[in-house]
């Protein structure tokens, strides 16, 4: 159903994940993304009325994103320091909503679901592989790749964004050659990661990793998954992570590199400064900050601060932070009302709203090291909860409230007793 549009809007996904115009040049000329995303829209408006789901139908974390864009556009009209190139990069964040609508309407099924997740996992890894292939001596890897992968840590963010939807690939593929290849791509992302030096990465990677090796490994009873990830890091650690390791010990002044522990304690000091900066442009314009991508001429430094929330705060005001973390807590939200039906769910079902935690519980945490306010991950990352959501919802799959409240006092009435 909907075959057109949904065409479309994977070939939108293929664009913004994979960044064909880096990897074959003689595209660079041709606006593939705009391309895709309208085709993709207009295939929709054309097919009004012949969705399962309808717009009316959008879950709340929609609403939340919409009233979160109207008002940076606002904050962009108003913007105290540079009115033009606040509408300007306002506009450009602002395709993730048509994305994020598009998303919801047309993927109806797991299948449709595991196929867009697919491109993100697939792109990344080979996005990676890529870098790794001409990169590998380039210092962090940066701007071996357009695009926000540019920078080493929105690279290593996206991997890590991403190596939840891989493991879930790799557990759920049949036949060994699938096996294999995502294997090979779990190892080129991870080599990726430690390439680009990435401390905040590296923690997120911990952090997201724990939470994949948890779920996958001892709840799902599949211990050689731990045993494997930890071989794996520590290879890693001795072929690839030298200089990762190194950046880690400047901070710590165990480092007998003086050059390198004077440009860490200066990217420290920096840091620190900007985040002081972010909370004086927060205070001055609370309720619409400064504009989009405005901050880094707001402090002078030309630079944006490592920490999303501040971000979006010093950009957006405070009434755009609340929303934001509203958006995101409705991922969370999701999920536990998936966790409260997972005996109603199938295997595939479990195995992705598990890698869903672990890619939302990664992105909270990193977002405080990292300026990834606007990156489309993230948000694609809540719709893919309110997806799979709406599938099982769909199949019958998931207990009214007062079914689920007769449970509970029924157990608690036999507890009594």
């Amino acid at each position: 159903m909907l075959s057109g549009p949904f065409f479309w809007l994977t070939a939108f996904y293929l664009v913004y994940c994979a960044r064909p115009t880096d990897l074959l040049p003689f595209l660079n000329n041709i606006p593939l993304a705009k391309i895709t995303g309208g085709l993709a829209a207009i295939s929709l408006l054309l097919s009004a009325g012949k969705t399962p789901r309808k717009f009316k139908d959008r879950p709340p974390e929609a609403n939340y994103l919409l009233v979160l864009i109207i008002l940076l556009f606002v904050s962009a009209f108003l913007s105290p320091i540079w009115k033009g190139g606040a509408v300007s990069q306002t506009l450009i964040f602002a395709k993730v909503y048509i994305a994020w609508i598009l998303s919801f309407l047309l993927i109806t099924t797991i299948q449709r679901l595991r196929r867009i997740i697919f491109i993100q996992a697939a792109s990344v890894a080979t996005v990676s592989a890529a870098a790794v292939i001409k990169g590998h001596s380039i210092p962090r890897l940066s701007g071996v790749i357009g695009g926000f992968y540019s920078n080493p840590n929105d690279m290593a963010f996206a991997i890590v964004l991403s190596l939840p939807f891989c493991m879930a690939f790799l557990l759920s593929a049949k036949g060994a050659l699938r096996r294999i290849l995502w294997c090979v791509a779990l190892v080129v992302m991870m080599v990726a990661l430690f390439l680009t030096q990435s401390r905040a990465g590296f923690i997120d990677l911990l952090v997201t990793g724990t939470l994949c090796l948890w779920y996958f490994g001892v709840k799902g009873k599949r211990f050689y998954l731990v045993a494997a990830a930890f071989s794996l890091c520590i290879v890693l650690l001795i072929v690839a992570g030298r200089p990762l390791m190194r950046r880690f010990s400047v901070i710590t002044g165990d480092s007998d590199n003086t050059r390198m522990e004077e440009a860490a304690y200066g990217s420290y000091e920096e840091r620190k400064l900007l985040m002081v900066k972010a909370l004086e442009a927060i205070g001055q314009y609370p309720v619409l900050g400064v504009g989009v991508g405005n901050f880094a001429v707001y402090s002078g430094m030309w630079k944006d601060v490592h920490a999303s929330y501040l971000q979006i705060a010093a950009e957006g005001g405070i009434p755009v932070l609340i929303l934001y973390l509203m958006f995101f807590s409705a991922g969370f939200s999701n999920l536990r009302r998936l966790h409260k039906n997972a005996k109603h769910l199938d295997h595939g079902m479990t195995i992705f709203a598990g890698a869903l935690k672990a890619t939302l519980v990664g992105f909270v945490i990193g977002a405080c090291f990292a300026p990834e306010a606007y990156q489309y991950f993230p948000y694609f990352t809540v719709c893919y909860t309110s997806v799979i959501l709406a599938i099982a919802r769909e199949r019958g799959l998931l207990e009214s409230r007062t079914i689920q409240w007769r449970h509970s006092a029924r157990a608690r009435l036999a507890g009594a007793y």
